[in-house]
């Protein structure tokens, strides 16, 4: 194969496995924040359960979110040095800024959040928890904004092929970085409040029905229920905002071939990039023009003006539909739960089930949507400063391909190992003690 080919879809595999872990820990910080105020403020040890057990979570979560990322930056050098060499002195800074304002912050208060109950006094358990929780979503802030900037390029000069910022407040606020920011917040709140309701409602079916339990359960599908919705119109906006800066990426997405109006949104399609058109079509007539142009009139850009230099059509298109697909089951999944639980205080046991089977969906939805934006990109690295074919390093395709392979392998078996996990964590839920600490302990603390 070719090597750009296999050291893109090394980096894929290596920012696929990461990203799992930060869209759980982003989100899950403030959900402990919340916890742990909800226990200070009424001393129900309801909010303490929850929060015992979903501090373990976060604690895995965390772990191999780490592990994860020193791989992807090792490929910088290996696999993509032209990235570094044509624009390092713009996203060495942004990369230095997220370590320097943000794992700094997370590796210095995670050990007294994770085992400060007995050590610390309460305010202060409390104040490391909001830090660790701001600490990830800086994290999140400088990684978006470096790969916002990578889209969306602005504030800088070339030299000889080189990228030098002239102006670091248009870097950091590029026209698309506040929609790719609130989608990925958003998106990491939906996937935790799944994950809660999901094995919440798997300890419920088993017959851990504690008040912690309950707490944890109610708490994502509230999430769930006002989230989801607003991340359709968060996704409006984005959507939007690309038509403006990244046009061939949205003709891509709608499988739009030829620029006109009265575009048809399409539920199902096979783009044939040979023939440069679509087979098996299942569309809603005009669309796809109302929703970007707000008119059935309005025109809406096609991959013909683009050609040999759009996306890959297939990947883009059917990611697409199943970033959309999985939203829309997340709004009927958390506005079903909370019609539940608000006229009958409990939930049915099919829709339990469904919870279940919902765990990850957030997971799924976060990957579509980030192969969209990444796939959607190409042929640019940085649009249209760095292709992706100037950034690749001289590496053997063989080299690239072993690699791959033990990646992938690892990958899957440390995936299985956490989803496991997971559903032992739950399985024995309050059975399995504090390190540490006594029953009891945090109420002899706090009063």
């Amino acid at each position: 194969m070719d090597p750009t080919l296999l050291a893109r879809i090394q980096f894929a595999a290596n920012i696929s496995f990461h990203i799992l872990f930060p869209t759980v820990t982003i989100a899950l910080g403030w959900v402990l924040l919340y916890f742990k105020l909800r226990y200070s403020r009424s001393r129900d040890m309801a909010w303490m359960e929850a929060y015992r057990f979903w501090v373990k979570v976060f604690a895995l979560s965390f772990a191999l979110g780490v592990v994860s990322g020193i791989t992807m930056s090792f490929q910088f050098g290996t696999n993509w040095p032209g990235f570094m060499q044509h624009v390092g002195n713009i996203a060495g800074p942004l990369l230095a800024y997220e370590i320097l304002t943000a794992f700094f912050l997370e590796a210095t208060f995670l050990g007294i959040m994770l085992f400060g109950f007995r050590r610390v006094p309460g305010w202060l358990h409390t104040l490391a928890t909001f830090l660790v929780a701001f600490g990830t979503t800086m994290s999140a802030f400088w990684i978006i904004v470096l790969n916002s900037w990578m889209h969306t390029p602005q504030g800088f000069e070339l030299r000889d092929g080189v990228a030098h910022a002239t102006d670091w407040a248009a870097i950091i606020l590029n026209p698309s970085m506040p929609y790719r920011l609130t989608h990925m917040l958003v998106a990491s709140a939906l996937t935790v409040a799944f994950l809660m309701a999901g094995l919440s409602a798997w300890r419920w079916l088993r017959g851990d029905t504690a008040p912690g339990v309950r707490n944890a359960l109610r708490t994502g599908v509230v999430m769930a229920a006002l989230l989801a919705p607003t991340q359709a119109l968060i996704g409006d906006m984005h959507g939007l905002n690309t038509l403006e800066h990244q046009p061939a990426k949205v003709a891509a997405m709608e499988g739009n071939w030829r620029t006109g109006s009265h575009v048809p949104l399409l539920l199902f399609a096979v783009p044939d990039e040979v023939a440069r058109e679509n087979r098996l079509e299942i569309g809603i007539p005009s669309m796809a023009s109302i929703i970007l142009r707000h008119s059935p009139a309005g025109v809406v850009p096609g991959l013909d003006q683009f050609e040999g230099n759009h996306p890959p059509v297939k990947p883009v298109f059917y990611a697409f539909r199943v970033m959309v697909g999985t939203g829309l089951l997340m709004i009927g999944a958390g506005l079903a739960s909370a019609f539940y639980l608000w006229r009958r205080g409990a939930l049915p046991a099919w829709l339990l089930r469904g919870l279940v089977a919902m765990t990850f969906a957030g997971w799924v939805a976060t990957l579509a949507g980030w192969y969209v934006t990444e796939i959607g990109r190409q042929p640019w690295l940085v649009t249209g400063v760095l292709s992706t074919a100037q950034a690749v390093g001289p590496v053997p395709a063989g080299n690239i391909g072993l690699t791959l392979a033990m990646y992938l392998t690892l990958y899957a078996v440390l995936l299985a190992a956490y989803v496991a996990a997971l559903f032992r964590l739950a399985r024995k839920g309050r059975a399995m003690p504090e390190a540490g600490l006594p029953a009891g302990g945090l109420v002899a603390r706090a009063s």
